[in-house]
């Protein structure tokens, strides 16, 4: 077994306990710090606090009496603590604390910390400033208004003074539209770290923000986390909830951090996606729990506009150590990826109660930067997922979804507005109390997906299957037990793949220009 710490503060630090688990350890295990214990863990991904600034910490892990592993470290070093109730925030739960909070975020130096301490801290949107440490403390919450008409706009896109550029500030599914500031916003900021036991609530409900959500038209629902053009960002420990809408929603940037988290949202809430990457680089999701109304994490690269202007992918994300549970997909690519996605691994994670494990969302139309390549799912244990592999080139989203352009199984020419799916690997795959089917790939005819790679893949179905539609385009039939079904794919290889009842009618696998089966299906 290995103990390592993979990131700290001068008041936090984060546990990797790898003894073989995936989310949760094999075993409780007894933690100490500089010989006093300080909690018990089931986690493979544990959150240390309380800890002292400048100080070398010693981390010994104990599995009931016998010491299994041990790290030392020191914490960084802290200049001075901005208390926000010495700036006049109460945290009383009625008096609006924004401006207050504001001042001692703006006030913060480098090195400096931002406290809340125990209470609950009534906010609209608070921005962030660069080099700055913000911990809420456990018993902390921040709480934000839900009146539309408290928060801030973000104008979509506001036009240079040479008419030559646009500055984009304000989003909405991919394309640059206005919406309300979120609860909190950072842009242009860079090493900001959002730490602690406490949490950040969005405040949302069925009277309010998801009280008819799809009418918001002129200004578009907040996101509960958003930073535009930011670097250097990291969450941890904290407790996200009951956002407007998509709950993380970093854009445009790069090098974040995603550590311990939890992010829960009602299972009937509308667009709560957990976390949605939108053109951004270098992000590490590591130990989040996510339970919520829609997709778990759903990494995009913009519609059609900002993907032909900006070429700007999501890519090198790394998702490990993960709970997805209660959501439509588990890791949702698209459909929003105009800019493409490529380099992402997903490994050691659980899926629980999702409608899909992996879900690939295209369609025609979405341009010839819209490609998906190095994509790896290994180690992954998935129960109770309706369909844990879904692959789909004919996403019916947009007005023109369900036009003869977009749902044609018939091929069109390959041009500028042809997007391409190239190579996905999974291996090393559970999957039990599977309900709708077992996979289902369904490339476009003029640019089949290139490669697909299944290792060591096992599916077996619950006692009493729901009937179900594996994926969300025209012509696919409603049912159960569907099996395996793969169209239009150049290269398949499939090895240890076993699907428990099953016969071989359940395999259709059309458009196959190669296929290669070693001790499979």
């Amino acid at each position: 077994m290995e103990v390592k710490v993979i990131m700290n503060t001068a008041r936090s630090a984060v546990l990797e306990i790898k003894d073989g688990g995936r989310y949760y350890t094999g075993h409780t295990y007894r933690i100490f710090v500089n010989g006093t214990e300080v909690l018990h863990t089931q986690k493979t991904i544990t959150s240390l606090f309380d800890l002292k600034p400048d100080t070398l910490q010693q981390v010994e892990v104990f599995q009931e009496e016998t010491k299994v592993g041990e790290v030392e470290f020191r914490t960084d070093y802290e200049y001075v603590t901005l208390d926000v109730t010495r700036f006049g925030a109460r945290g009383d739960g009625v008096q609006d604390d924004t401006h207050f909070i504001q001042a001692a975020i703006l006030a913060c130096p480098r090195n400096g910390r931002v406290l809340f301490p125990a209470g609950i801290y009534r906010i609209t949107s608070l921005f962030l400033k660069s080099h700055t440490r913000m911990e809420l403390v456990k018993g902390a919450e921040l709480k934000a208004f839900a009146q539309p008409e408290k928060f801030p706009v973000f104008p979509g896109v506001i036009e240079s003074y040479d008419e030559k550029e646009d500055y984009n500030l304000g989003s909405w599914e991919g394309n640059p539209l206005p919406m309300y500031t979120s609860v909190i916003c950072g842009v242009d900021v860079e090493d900001v770290v959002i730490y602690g036991q406490g949490k950040i609530n969005g405040n949302a409900s069925v009277e309010d923000w998801w009280k008819a959500p799809k009418d918001y038209k002129d200004v578009f629902r907040p996101r509960l986390f958003f930073v535009n053009r930011c670097k250097d960002i990291t969450l941890q420990g904290v407790t996200c909830c009951n956002s407007p809408a998509w709950t993380l929603h970093p854009y445009f940037s790069e090098n974040l951090k995603f550590i311990d988290l939890d992010i829960l949202n009602p299972s009937d809430s509308p667009n709560t996606d957990g976390l949605d990457p939108e053109s951004c680089k270098n992000v590490d999701v590591i130990g989040v729990r996510f339970s919520l109304g829609d997709d778990c994490i759903a990494v995009k690269s913009g519609k059609i506009y900002m993907g032909r202007k900006y070429k700007t992918p999501s890519e090198n994300i790394y998702i490990r150590q993960c709970l997805m549970e209660d959501g439509h997909g588990a890791v949702t690519l698209g459909s929003e990826m105009a800019g493409g996605i490529r380099n992402l691994m997903v490994e050691d994670c659980i899926f629980r109660n999702t409608d899909r494990g992996l879900r690939i969302k295209s369609r025609r139309g979405r341009g010839k930067d819209a490609v998906l390549d190095q994509i790896v799912f290994r180690n992954l244990t998935l129960d109770h997922v309706m369909t844990p592999l879904v692959v789909n080139a004919f996403y019916f989203c947009d007005p023109d979804g369900r036009t003869s352009y977009v749902q044609s199984r018939d091929p069109y020419p390959v041009d500028d507005r042809t997007p391409f799916i190239r190579k996905m690997v999974f291996e090393n795959l559970e999957c039990t109390n599977c309900h709708v089917a077992a996979a289902y790939f369904d490339g476009l005819p003029e640019q089949k997906i290139e490669e697909i790679v299944m290792k060591n893949i096992s599916v077996s179905y619950a006692e009493n299957p729901k009937c179900g539609v594996p994926a969300m385009s025209d012509g696919v039939p409603k049912s159960s037990r569907r099996g395996f079904f793969a169209r239009n794919v150049a290269k398949l290889t499939l090895d240890h793949v076993t699907i428990e009842g099953q016969d071989g009618e359940a395999y259709e696998l059309i458009g196959v220009d190669e296929l290669t089966k070693l001790h499979s299906l």
